[in-house]
């Protein structure tokens, strides 16, 4: 899995409901199919793009193709928004400090 491929992937809002309905738990395609409201054929393509992305993984159950979350990549998306996260925090707490500043103003 490259990171091209991860953002890519998630880059299309399909997808990321997808993943968002997988999060939940594993689901089977049709479920997937009716939730996302989107054709078999064009379900199908998503499911690939995240599958080759890294995303999602596929089991077969019987006739059924069931689909869960993959949590590996997410975890390595975590890990790669942390010092972005950091700098947003230092960010809100520079916003708070001078909110309270300047309500001691008034």
């Amino acid at each position: 899995m490259s990171d091209a491929a991860l953002w890519s992937a998630l880059a299309d809002p399909h997808r990321r409901a997808i993943v968002a309905l997988l999060l939940e738990r594993p689901r089977p395609v049709g479920e997937i199919v009716e939730a996302c409201g989107l054709s078999q054929p064009s379900t199908s393509k998503h499911l690939k793009v995240l599958r080759d992305a890294g995303l999602v993984r596929v089991r077969q159950d019987a006739q059924r193709r069931v689909y869960a979350l993959d949590p590996a990549p997410i975890a390595a998306l975590d890990a790669w928004l942390e010092p972005y996260r950091r700098l947003w925090n230092r960010s809100l707490d520079a916003l708070g400090r001078r909110l309270d500043e300047t309500s001691d103003d008034t």
